[in-house]
């Protein structure tokens, strides 16, 4: 009842009010599964990421691995070692050395 005694009746919501109520029903359902498809999407990238930290993390393992390998392999005790046992090589006395000098014909036109 209203201020004068009477019953107010409530108007039926016209076409415009239910065609916008409907549309913004839609937009809510539209934005609800677009919100849906973007967490999963994110939980998908999120997975890829974590095995491709993995991946990194094992070749940064195998990288440091190998680096270490080249070092024990090219270190000059080593070489001088493999080329005494297996080349049968050594360091030569000091009698032993020859100084070989090569000298460069100089060409024309050419500044040095």
């Amino acid at each position: 009842m209203n201020a004068h005694g009477h019953h107010r009746a409530f108007a039926a919501p016209s076409m415009t009010a239910l065609l916008g109520t409907g549309l913004l029903m839609l937009a809510v359902l539209a934005t609800a599964v677009g919100v849906i498809e973007v967490k999963y999407l994110t939980r998908t990238e999120f997975d890829v990421l974590q095995q491709v930290r993995a991946e990194r993390d094992a070749l940064d393992v195998e990288w440091g691995r190998l680096q270490i390998e080249e070092a024990a392999l090219t270190s000059h005790t080593r070489i001088e070692q493999n080329a005494r046992r297996k080349l049968d090589m050594y360091l030569p006395e000091g009698g032993e050395v020859r100084v070989v000098e090569v000298s460069m014909p100089k060409r024309q036109g050419h500044v040095q």
